[in-house]
């Protein structure tokens, strides 16, 4: 069964929240989300920390986009075992946890976004993280992929255009293996 940590950008690229996303990233944001509304059991924490970081970025309340729609589902199924995994994680710190699996690395990830791969390394699984746009995961991936964690992105070509955009004098970096 196809299990997945969703990081926020994929809930707001379908929504077309993203105005640097192109119609490809929205295309595959929305088709993953229905996918996993459909068959796939999506992964959270269990103190709301992801569900809260949702609610505060979409409109659940007045679904209008394909993110909006997702969480109001993941809302609903939060309960069904089949479809929706709540793993604890343990904050040590603001914004840091004992299940990130490299400490060094999570002194330089970006706070919000340390959430994600803590509840994909607590989970026995280790279900990849989906990410849509966010271009420093091109950086992260190789080092959390060597502790058993890794990263699907969803729209490798944005992902590399915003790299270059945001890191002009830095080479973009490689890719994982594309998996889906």
């Amino acid at each position: 069964m196809n299990k997945a940590v969703i990081d926020t950008n994929v809930l707001l690229v379908a929504n077309n929240k993203h105005d640097e996303a192109s119609p490809e990233c929205v295309i595959a944001s929305t088709q993953r989300l229905q996918a996993m509304q459909k068959s796939g059991v999506t992964v959270i924490d269990d103190a709301f920390r992801i569900l809260g970081e949702y609610q505060h970025k979409t409109q659940p309340n007045a679904p209008k986009g394909v993110g909006d729609v997702f969480l109001k589902w993941l809302l609903r199924s939060r309960a069904n075992p089949q479809r929706v995994h709540q793993v604890p994680i343990t904050e040590t710190a603001e914004d840091e946890f004992e299940e990130f699996p490299d400490h060094e690395l999570q002194q330089s990830f970006d706070p919000p976004d340390r959430k994600f791969v803590a509840v994909a390394n607590a989970h026995p699984d280790k279900p990849p993280v989906l990410q849509a746009v966010d271009c420093k995961w091109l950086d992260w991936w190789p080092a959390l992929e060597k502790q058993g964690v890794q990263i699907q992105f969803l729209c490798p070509d944005d992902a590399c255009r915003y790299y270059r955009n945001k890191f002009p004098a830095k080479p973009v970096p490689d890719l994982p293996d594309a998996e889906s």
